[in-house]
Formats: structure tokens, sequence, C-alpha cells
């Protein structure tokens, strides 16, 4: 086993019950709540040669919770998950580590939970959501989280949420068209601030491979050029503040969508990721012989699988 798998959900009970099966489970494909926990994440981990996985909360992450327990519900909630996490990467400590949650929009509360993340449950890195109650991350509300981030060198890694404005089709659950698009929303806002070249330090992970953002790349450029506002944000263009971020692997790799992300980034910026539980038990399996069929080289292969996770995450860690 030596892959190393940076989207991949746990479902802790106190989450559960909180948020409720109903909310977790309607954004999916499936429109069910997946069987989670820890005995079979391991297990289906050891049949797909998985040797570490990087675990976080899903969408809808903490923002639609009811208001049961007070106003303070949200920030407990988020600590008491992320103390689960922490928990089973110390009772597993080869198999888990974990990106953290936070109780946004709540910004004190956040800065809060990063330095305790980092600092005291030693998580590798943080965990945001494309968007956050309408804000995407290129919103000026985010920049002191932001700033601290950068002061860190934090890794975010940063899984789609349903769109602000939704406008879905019958039928089509919102993380099939949706959550790639609002996975584009939330770079494009990024890159359109000026917080990539303002806060360099910030090592984005973007999940399915990118969303939408490999084949709109272009009209972006586009965008910017024809608009000297954003040109001033972008002087060295779009594409060069693209190539800076991370991507993830899960339910992208078919030759459609690999070959426009392989033309926007290098192999060296692809993680592996699995979107499990989220992801059937097949479908994990896919993820690795998916990857596998698309005629990649070894040398890039063994890269996407672990290598470049091992760079990003450090050895140590």
């Amino acid at each position: 086993m030596h892959r190393i798998d940076v989207h991949h959900h746990i479902l802790p009970p106190a989450y559960v019950s909180m948020v409720g099966e109903e909310r977790i489970a309607s954004p999916s494909s499936s429109g069910m709540l997946p069987r989670w926990s820890i005995e079979h994440a391991l297990d289906v981990m050891d049949r797909a040669g998985i040797a570490r996985a990087i675990t976080s909360i899903s969408s809808p992450g903490f923002s639609t919770a009811d208001n049961a327990a007070g106003e303070h519900w949200r920030t407990h909630l988020v600590r008491s998950c992320n103390e689960y996490a922490a928990q089973m990467a110390r009772d597993h400590r080869d198999r888990f580590g974990l990106f953290a949650s936070l109780p946004l929009p709540d910004l004190d509360a956040s800065l809060d939970e990063v330095a305790y993340s980092l600092d005291v449950l030693g998580a590798n890195g943080i965990c945001l959501l494309t968007n956050h109650e309408g804000r995407y991350l290129g919103d000026p509300f985010f920049e002191p989280l932001l700033a601290e981030l950068d002061r860190r060198g934090a890794i975010v890694f940063v899984h789609p949420a349903s769109p602000a404005c939704p406008a879905c089709l019958p039928g089509v659950s919102a993380s099939t068209l949706e959550f790639p698009f609002d996975t584009t929303r939330t770079i494009t806002s990024l890159v359109l601030a000026g917080v990539t070249l303002r806060h360099p330090r910030i090592q984005f992970i973007f999940s399915h491979a990118g969303g939408t953002l490999p084949f709109l790349a272009g009209r972006l450029e586009s965008l910017t050029r024809n608009n000297p506002a954003l040109r001033e944000q972008t002087p060295q263009g779009v594409i060069a503040e693209f190539r800076k971020l991370w991507f993830d692997t899960a339910l992208a790799a078919n030759r459609w969508a690999f070959s426009s992300l392989l033309e926007l980034t290098s192999p060296e910026r692809i993680l592996f990721g699995t979107d499990f539980p989220f992801a059937s038990d097949a479908r994990v399996q896919s993820a690795v012989s998916d990857l596998a069929h698309l005629g990649l080289d070894a040398g890039a292969l063994a890269a996407m699988e672990s290598g470049n996770a091992l760079r990003l995450l450090g050895r140590g860690h």
C-alpha cells in the first residue's frame, strides 16, 4: 500500500446527529447517507492499496445545522469533529491525518480553531468550503483568515458546497453539476481578488480536478485581458495563478477531465483523491484503476498517487 488519499471524508456521530442525515445526503447523487465507520474506512483503504487518508468534513459542513445548542453550537460542533478526527489519527497513526474544519462565518472563533487545530491537534491543514453562507473565498470578509493561513504557510483543502445562487436542473443532484461549478466560482474569486498574489504561502488544494476550471481557463484569461481592473490583480495572467494551485483526482480520473487538467497544470500538482464514503466502495476501487488506465508514465502516476502528497504534506506528518 502506498497511495495517499487527500479527499477522504468522515461522518462523526455528533456531526450526523446535529446536522441531520437528510441535509448531509441531499446534495449527493444517491440522496442517501453513505455507510461509514472507522473500521469500514480502513477496510476500503486496505482493498484499494491506500496507505493513508487525510480526513475532512464534506458539504454541507456546519452552516446548515440547527441552532439547537445555543449561539455557540457551531464552534462546539466543529471542535468536537476536529478532536474526533485527531483521535482517529492518534489511534491509527500511520493511516489517518486531518484537514480541520472551521466554525465560519465566525472569524474570531475560526482563527482560534486554526491555532488549536494546527498547534495542538497537529492537523495537516484546514478544510474550507467553496462558499460559506454565500460568501466565496475571495470575498474581503475572509482576508483576516487568509492572512493568518498565509503567515503559517498552511495547506487549505477546498471542498465544494451547494452554490449560493443555485440553478439546479430537476433530477440532477447538486454534486453532479453545481459542485464543479462552485469550485470554479471560488477559484475565480480568489484569483481575481488577488489572493494568490497577496498570500502566496497558502497551498490551496481544489477538489475534482478543479471543477470546470480547466475547460474555462481560456475564457477567464480573455476576461482579464479585456478588463484592465482585473488585469491589475493578475499581472502575469490568470493561467500563471491557476498553475500555483493543487488539484485532486476524486471523481475526475477520466480522459475528458484529465486531458484538460494536464493542459492547465503539471503532473507535479495533482493529488490522489477518492471522495469516500460519498464515493462508494466500488468507486474507490475505480479511483485507483481509472487513474492507472489514463496512459500516464510510471513517474507521473507514482507522483500523483503518493509522491506529490508526501512532498506537500511533509514526510514528518
